[in-house]
């Protein structure tokens, strides 16, 4: 998809990337999505199917917060209000199947 936008860009006019650019957002990308697939296929092979899919909710969490630490975004309160409303969520579900379980 991001070569056919590219192209697209080039067809239109001169897009202001360049070669070095793309390629170091390429290698980019492909590093650190290849870091998340292997951390969370490594912790996959751990949890049941119906787990997996709950606590695979909070990876907008984790995102976030990487955020706020790694790239210094702001700390709201929209995003401490958010993630509480997740994690309930998450723990709900997972406490929730435990119990029904027993």
């Amino acid at each position: 998809m991001a070569a056919i936008a590219l192209m697209a860009a080039w067809a239109i006019g001169q897009p202001h990337v360049s070669w070095a650019g793309a390629g170091l957002a390429a290698a980019s990308g492909a590093v650190t999505s290849g870091l998340g697939y292997a951390l969370w296929y490594t912790a996959l092979k751990d949890l049941r199917a119906s787990l997996a899919a709950i606590v695979q909710l909070t990876v907008p969490l984790l995102a976030s917060f990487a955020a706020v630490i790694l790239l210094g975004e702001q700390l709201t309160l929209r995003l401490l209000l958010a993630s509480g409303a997740i994690l309930s969520g998450v723990a709900l579900a997972v406490f929730g199947r435990m119990s029904a379980a027993r």
